[in-house]
Parts: C-alpha cells; structure tokens; sequence
C-alpha cells in the first residue's frame, strides 16, 4: 500500500483537469461538489481530509461547507472502507423474504458486524434500508452493484470469489489502511444533550451575538469583519446587501 499522504499531490495534479471539467459542467461552481468529491473517493478508497480541502480550495468553499454536505451522505465513507462494501438491504419486502437470516449468515462468515471491517480489510459490512429492489428479495449492493434473491449458498460463492479475487464486480481502491468500523461518532457533548461551542455562554442557543445583544448587533459586527464568508451565499435580498447597511439597518430599528 502506498503513502497516501505523500502520493496526494500527484494524485491532485492528475484529477485537477477532470475537476475543472465538472466545474465548468455547472452555473455555479459549488453544483460541482459531489461529483468531485466521487472523484476522489474512487480514486482513494475514502473521502479523505485532504480531498474535501482540495475541494474546498477549487470551489471557494470553506472547508467545514464541503465536510457538512460529505457529512450528509452515506455513500461518503470519511474513514477508510474495505475494498468490497457489502450492503445488505433490511427492508419490509426484503425482511420477509429472508433478509434477517443473510444477515446473521453474513455476520457468522465475515466475524464482523454492521458498519465494521474484517482484519484483512477486504470486506466492510452494513445493514442498510431499503434499496428499491423490492421484486427480487432479499437483495444487497457490493460496492453499488446489486445482487438479487441472496441465498447462504450465494454468500458463500461470493465471499470465496472475493478473496480469490475473482468476484465479477471490481474491488474499490484502498489507499489506507482501514481500521475497525468507519463509523464518524457525533460530538460526545452534543449528542447527550449538551451545547455545542457556538451555543454555550448566551442567554438562548438562537441569540447569536450572547448576552445583551437582543438586536443581533454584535454578531453582525463578526460579519462585517468576516463579510467574504456571508456574501453570495444566497440569493435573499438580505445577504445580497452591504454587511455594513445591514448593520445600520438593524441598529435603527433596535432604537425604535
């Protein structure tokens, strides 16, 4: 396995003329976000730090602006993935037809659970909801590629196939070693009930600017000195003003 972090700008200079080749696909240069970062993955295994940087960089986003939008999605492993992502669908029409006992089959055989990865770093695993194969229970995808009316028998071929390195669909591309489970854990604070950093000290989460800033004043004196983060954003009437106008606009009003 290479050095990733030491092959990433080559790897960057290789895939810039395709990503200009998205960007130019688009009206607006951040439509071309997702299929980018596709790109990368395909090419790295994962979406790694450095790909949602170079994303960031080439769309003039903000780093945290592409992190939250990969964030969203599944198919956006943040972590490093096995080479085969097997993806057994847990739906109603799938359950039914026998999904519960490929699962526990797939578990026994693998000596893993949903969302964790062999030692080997061949094969991830997860359970996921339904893949709009309904007609042909129980389905699953490996790496995006569907495979119909799963037998015991089937996950045996399949698993064998794999590590001999026959199975039809290709494996994915594994610049990194991945660990146990890619799984990103939410903030321990925040998914217990406690404020975030950004909420903390103000007299009500949605009072942005803290104490004694009913008006919103001091928070919109934080964007007019940071205003190239604020403007373009939307297409509001409001954030297509001056920052400074705003401001003045609003300190009028506290007045009255």
């Amino acid at each position: 396995m290479s050095d990733r972090l030491t092959d990433f700008p080559a790897l960057l200079e290789e895939l810039a003329p395709q990503c200009e080749a998205l960007i130019a696909q688009y009206e607006q240069p951040r439509s071309a976000l997702l299929p980018i970062i596709h790109l990368f993955q395909s090419r790295e295994g994962f979406t790694s730090p450095e790909a949602m940087r170079a994303a960031a960089a080439m769309l003039g986003l903000t780093p945290a602006v592409v992190e939250s939008t990969v964030s969203f999605y599944t198919l956006f492993f943040r972590r490093p993935v096995g080479k085969y992502v097997l993806q057994v669908c847990r739906g109603l029409s799938c359950s039914i037809s026998g999904a519960g006992d490929i699962m526990a089959y797939f578990r026994e055989k693998l000596g893993i659970g949903h969302l964790e990865t062999t030692e080997d770093g061949l094969f991830s695993y997860e359970e996921v909801e339904c893949l709009a194969a309904c007609d042909k229970p129980a389905c699953m995808q490996v790496n995006l590629e569907f495979v119909y009316s799963l037998t015991p028998a089937m996950v045996d071929e399949m698993i064998a196939a794999m590590r001999a390195g026959t199975y039809a669909t290709a494996p994915m591309a594994q610049t990194e070693a991945p660990g146990r489970t890619w799984q990103v854990n939410q903030n321990a604070e925040v998914s217990t009930g406690g404020k975030s950093k950004g909420a903390r000290d103000v007299s009500h989460p949605n009072n942005a600017g803290g104490l004694g800033d009913t008006a919103g004043v001091i928070m919109l004196d934080r964007i007019v000195d940071r205003d190239f983060a604020f403007r373009g954003r939307t297409s509001e009437r409001v954030v297509l003003e001056e920052p400074a106008q705003i401001k003045e606009l609003v300190s009028e009003d506290a007045h009255h």
